[in-house]
């Protein structure tokens, strides 16, 4: 009684899955990174080359230490809990260097990347048709934008 006569297929297939196991192993060894799973299911080393970036935001703390006027001007508007660099982009060379011009940012652009009416946004988030709305007007023009009460003019 020989049962195992005609099973060498089972034995190469065997062999095949311990072979193919290996390769597997030993392929994850060159490609995982020794850091990955460090810090749970992640790459340990991820942290270090992060925090060795260069800064590029101050954050809005340092702006509003230095502008506190428009601090308080927009605490009380609707743009309370929008950053500082949301608008006006990073600002950490001007924070370190208060002479370098941050520049203002073009408001006809810059206030429709939220407020250009779309379907998907909120019903009660202030939302408006840019090209019927203003022409392609600055939104300065009728709104200031620390606090986007309308302050002159008249809006459609």
């Amino acid at each position: 009684m020989n049962v195992f006569r005609d099973a060498g297929h089972l034995f190469r297939l065997a062999l095949l899955f311990v072979i193919g196991t290996l390769a597997f192993f030993v392929l994850r060894s060159f490609v995982v990174p020794r850091s990955f799973g460090e810090y749970g299911h992640y790459r340990g080393a991820a942290i270090t080359e992060i925090a060795a970036r260069p800064e590029h935001f101050a954050g809005h703390q340092t702006c509003e230490t230095c502008h506190a006027d428009i601090a308080q001007t927009k605490s009380a508007g609707k743009h309370a809990h929008v950053n500082c660099e949301a608008c006006h982009g990073p600002q950490i060379k001007h924070a370190e260097d208060p002479s370098i011009d941050p520049g203002k940012p073009d408001t006809a652009v810059l206030c429709v990347r939220c407020h250009e009416a779309s379907a998907a946004r909120p019903k009660d988030f202030p939302q408006v048709n840019a090209a019927e709305h203003a022409n392609g007007v600055p939104c300065q023009t009728c709104h200031q934008p620390h606090s986007p009460a309308i302050t002159t003019g008249e809006s459609k």
